[in-house]
């Protein structure tokens, strides 16, 4: 005896719908017992289905049939201890804000640091929420946190180099809680990952067409312009005595400090890079949107530490001159930018823009031709 079929959807020449442990895409008119192609019941079988029947099927075609399908759940156990690891590494992040972190400073009391752990945990904490939402949320919640656990991956991997570089003992309880946080959720975004694309094909999600191309080219060049942009000196500092004698020092060029520290600066640049292309190319947009957010916020956070940092006092030690050589010669020091801190926020606006653009693009149609709609 056949498994009943349910037809979901009809088009010109095939229609789309569920066998007892299946989804099926026939040829009109065929026997049911034939399906052209078939895909498992999951979350993401439904995915790959809808997107192969809407390959072969103009949009204007389709109808909805008299019967739909049910849709399976998406908030699976796995999805849920994702979840909940997620949630823990950032509870282990925030720990880690207040011991110290390097040199006997904590986080907490460094405004220029706090400020972008502060935007990692809240993607970290972000993608959770959208985890157990499920459907869509949750793959976009996947995709953000995996996002925001490589990016920051060479931030984390530079504070544990600077460790390395200068001795085990400026090496406070804070950075170990931090790296174990980063940890957890970076394994908890693989999880994510694996429970929501298991089976995924990138033809499938990733298809570079018409005018995506122009939008893949932007985002290339644009994310490029950031990760060289990111390298060079930010920081200017012109020390003035009171005779009249002015000296300019730059600081913070990437490629200026002990080759761990340069490692995960190159991680985070190759890697913002690779995330953006794959944002630009990804479909359905939305979900591309929601990967390039997760490289965004923490380039993002560099800036506004660097802003904050600029309207802190700078000490004179810093350039080894102690307060009393100070005082006897009246420095004045004035902190500033060099262009390359100009050029980095620019060319990051242009990315914020395109990803902008993408999440306009992702119209609730254009969005359901792409994942299918909400089945009960």
């Amino acid at each position: 005896m056949l498994d009943k079929v349910n037809i979901s959807h009809r088009g010109a020449r095939y229609e789309i719908g569920r066998g007892r442990d299946f989804y099926g895409l026939w040829a009109i008119g065929a026997p049911r017992s034939r399906p052209a192609e078939r895909w498992p019941v999951t979350p993401q079988g439904w995915y790959e289905a809808w997107a192969r029947f809407t390959e072969v099927e103009a949009a204007s075609r389709i109808s909805v049939a008299d019967h739909a399908p049910s849709r399976p759940a998406t908030t699976s156990h796995t999805v849920t201890v994702a979840a909940v690891l997620l949630a823990a590494g950032v509870v282990c992040g925030v720990i880690g804000l207040f011991p110290a972190y390097l040199g006997g400073a904590s986080l907490a009391s460094q405004a220029d640091q706090l400020v972008p752990h502060a935007l990692y945990l809240a993607l970290w904490a972000t993608a959770a929420g959208l985890l157990l939402r499920g459907g869509l949320a949750a793959r976009a919640g996947a995709l953000l946190a995996v996002a925001a656990s490589a990016t920051t991956f060479g931030f984390y991997f530079s504070d544990a180099g600077t460790a390395i570089s200068a001795g085990s003992h400026v090496m406070g309880a804070g950075l170990v809680l931090a790296l174990v946080g980063w940890l957890i959720c970076a394994f908890a975004s693989g999880q994510a990952v694996i429970s929501q694309f298991s089976g995924w094909r990138p033809s499938r999600a990733i298809r570079p067409r018409g005018p995506a191309i122009g939008v893949v080219i932007a985002s290339l060049v644009t994310a490029v312009g950031v990760a060289i942009s990111f390298a060079p000196s930010w920081d200017s500092y012109t020390l003035q005595t009171a005779t009249g004698q002015t000296q300019t020092i730059t600081a913070g060029n990437a490629f200026a400090n002990p080759a761990p520290v340069i490692a995960g600066d190159v991680a985070v640049m190759v890697v913002l890079v690779a995330i953006a292309v794959v944002a630009a190319l990804w479909r359905p947009v939305v979900l591309g949107a929601t990967l390039l957010v997760g490289a965004i916020v923490p380039m993002a956070a560099q800036a506004v530490s660097a802003l904050i940092q600029l309207g802190q006092p700078t000490s004179p030690a810093q350039f080894g001159i102690s307060s009393s050589q100070a005082a006897q010669v009246q420095l004045r020091i004035t902190a500033g930018f060099t262009p390359a801190f100009y050029i980095y926020c620019g060319f990051l606006a242009a990315l914020v823009l395109l990803c902008a653009r993408l999440f306009l693009s992702a119209t609730p149609k254009a969005t359901e031709r792409a994942i299918g709609p909400t089945l009960s």
